[in-house]
């Protein structure tokens, strides 16, 4: 399961990639495994995080997390500038800091998911507040 969201998650950040280098043909994606940013503009030094959550078409929620086997990950741990969260539908270009504040009062939750190893902490956030806070929202249509 891991290797599979893995391909997956790959394939997404080149996709974002290719978005980006219309813009700014310099940008490039961190090959390995780096926790700050997984793509980096050094026209203008913006480092973009990217995240998929389709499963959250049918929570209605964006799974944010903070921790994953009791050491801080994900939000807490982030060095981008931008995080894009692609649901299945649609693209959401957001800042660390305006995730934090549609966050801000929903209870942190603590479970395993599935595929998962270790037990992960995170806030289950509605994708209007998210939406709501967001720089950018972009509708895939198909």
């Amino acid at each position: 399961m891991f290797k599979n969201d893995l391909v997956v998650g790959e394939a997404l950040e080149r996709h974002i990639l290719k978005k980006v280098q219309r813009r700014y043909p310099k940008a490039k994606k961190i090959e390995g495994y780096f926790k700050g940013y997984d793509l980096y503009i050094p026209e203008i030094g913006v480092r973009i995080e990217v995240k998929q959550d389709k499963k959250s078409q049918h929570t209605g929620n964006y799974l944010i997390e903070v921790e994953y086997g009791g050491k801080p990950s994900a939000l807490s741990t982030t060095e981008a500038d931008y995080w894009v969260i692609y649901d299945g539908g649609r693209e959401i270009w957001t800042t660390p800091y305006r995730i934090k504040e549609a966050i801000k009062g929903l209870p942190l939750r603590e479970f395993t998911g599935k595929g998962d190893n270790k037990p992960k902490k995170a806030y289950l956030c509605p994708k209007e507040n998210i939406k709501n806070n967001a720089e950018f929202v972009y509708e895939i249509h198909s």
